[in-house]
């Protein structure tokens, strides 16, 4: 029995005569005409218990996979230790609180790992006429361990009600890479029972229908994508007409990817702002952002439109040629961070072969100077099926417009090994590889999407302004500085190694992300004392 403390309240009857009696238990003298059934104060406090019938101890039931709280007989709620919501949950589960009324109630502080949770009460209760006792008393919890079916569900195989497949018909990675990245910022995934990796994408399942409606309306928030929706009758009750569904929803994003070359319908790119129908893509957001390399003239094409007007790339980033810059020249114009030049380029792979020189317009005349390699499309010469092209080439009006060359990118000599010695990292998210484990060769393909996603990143401050950053450990920093100082040290000798052909070098303009840009991991910050 715990110790507890009363106190005795007299309510006023009006206006009487005061006579004094003799207590009935102790024989001391009262006021009559307000004491408590012949009692006096001390006799009511000893004699009188209106806690009797309140529990003193209960079970509480905690989730430890989700740090979710039972409340009976099925919901489970999320309260945080010494909380409204969870004192709350308290005072519910002790039976006998009816007929008093609750004037306080408190957490008594207890040892975290103790399983226990106290609770100080204070109650009162009308015990005679006239007369009100308060009571205070501490109430112990036992926190009981229990799994909660959603846990459950998570822990058994084919328990989903919900799977969303996302599908990109596109022969790399990269969008999906990117995808994952916007996810993982926006935890987009916490509802997620689990994630397959398959062949053109990823299939997310869920354990309630609304969970991936949600996940459908991020996507479409933030990339241009079609769903469709479809259900399967899994069982019916014909007692009480129940039906049970499963959900799939297919999620379609538009088969074109940054730094694409596409060819539009001629009618398409007239009702877009008459841009030429030869674009290049410089970014995929809920929209698709085309910009003409011969005049800088931009647009943009929304998801709608798209799949009003379907069209697929012209060439994709695995048919970029790389070029060497021979001589460009800025004609003024400036729009956003593109700046419009002319440029004389050639072919790296005929530099000592022959003299061959292509003459071409470009937006990237901030970034490229005379000696700097750059990245393209090489257009003579080169037969494409697609119709659009086709009909562009039979245009008296956009053929003779068709460039020889489209550059699109700048190309920096990096060293073979480079994704371990950078000072930042990503995030990833648990996947299922599925039951068929990827071939040696799509391994190696994949890691390369992932290397060429890094450098996009590296390259793209507009990019990675829409990522999470983290800083890598301490060790893989520490080899990041070595081997920049390491580069500048020996500049002389990888230029001689790269003359022989031996090898790859680090360039000293090759673009490296501000420490002020990148994240520290919740887990890597540690409190220290002076």
């Amino acid at each position: 029995m715990t110790d507890t403390s009363m106190s005795l309240y007299h309510l006023p009857l009006g206006p009487q005569i005061s006579a004094t009696i003799l207590c009935c238990n102790c024989g001391a003298p009262i006021d009559g005409t307000t004491s408590a059934g012949a009692l006096c104060y001390d006799c009511v406090k000893l004699t009188v218990d209106i806690s009797e019938g309140i529990q003193r101890e209960a079970t509480l039931h905690f989730c430890r996979d989700c740090d979710r709280w039972l409340q009976p007989p099925t919901h489970w709620l999320v309260a945080a230790p010494e909380s409204r919501e969870l004192l709350a949950l308290c005072l519910r589960k002790l039976r006998g609180l009816q007929k008093s009324r609750i004037i306080d109630a408190s957490f008594i502080w207890t040892e975290p790992h103790s399983r226990r949770v106290k609770v100080k009460l204070t109650i009162q209760q009308d015990v005679f006429e006239g007369t009100i006792l308060q009571q205070s008393f501490e109430v112990e919890y036992v926190v009981a361990y229990q799994q909660c079916p959603d846990c459950k569900k998570s822990y058994t195989a084919n328990t989903w009600r919900a799977v969303v497949q996302v599908r990109q018909k596109v022969p790399h990675k990269r969008t999906f890479l990117y995808l994952e990245q916007l996810i993982l910022k926006h935890s987009a995934h916490r509802d997620t029972i689990n994630i397959r990796e398959v062949r053109d994408g990823l299939d997310f399942f869920f354990a309630q229908r609304n969970h991936a409606e949600k996940f459908v309306d991020f996507l479409s928030s933030v990339a241009p994508v079609q769903s469709k929706k479809s259900q399967e009758l899994i069982s019916t009750d014909v007692h009480t007409s129940t039906k049970s569904y499963k959900f799939t929803f297919s999620v379609s994003i538009v088969p074109i990817c940054k730094d694409d070359l596409v060819a539009l319908p001629i009618k398409l790119a007239k009702s877009v702002g008459n841009i030429s129908p030869l674009a290049l893509c410089h970014r995929v957001g809920t929209s698709i952002n085309l910009i003409d390399p011969n005049t800088l003239q931009t647009a943009d094409i929304s998801t709608n439109i798209y799949w009003r007007v379907p069209f697929s790339s012209l060439a994709d980033v695995q048919e970029l040629i790389e070029f060497v810059v021979m001589d460009i020249e800025p004609l003024g114009l400036v729009k956003g961070r593109f700046i419009f030049a002319e440029a004389t380029v050639a072919k790296a792979s005929d530099l000592g072969v022959n003299d061959k020189t292509y003459f071409t317009r470009t937006h990237l005349g901030g970034i490229l100077h005379p000696g700097d390699s750059v990245l393209g499309y090489h257009l003579e010469g080169t037969n494409f099926n697609n119709q659009q092209y086709e009909e562009l080439e039979q245009s008296n009006r956009h053929a003779s417009a068709i460039p020889d060359v489209v550059l699109v990118k700048k190309s920096y000599a990096r060293k073979k090994k480079a994704n371990k010695s950078r000072n930042w990292r990503l995030k990833r998210m648990a996947k299922d590889e599925g039951e068929l484990l990827p071939k040696k060769q799509d391994q190696e393909r994949m890691e390369r999407d992932y290397e060429m996603f890094l450098r996009d990143v590296e390259e793209d401050p507009e990019l990675r302004s829409t990522m999470a950053l983290y800083k890598a450990d301490v060790q893989t920093r520490k080899k990041a500085v070595t081997d920049r100082m390491e580069g500048v040290e020996g500049a002389g000798a990888s230029e001689k190694e790269d003359d022989d052909g031996d090898g790859e070098s680090d360039d000293g303009d090759a673009p490296i992300i501000d420490m002020d840009e990148l994240l520290d991991e919740f887990e890597d910050l540690n409190m220290q004392e002076d």
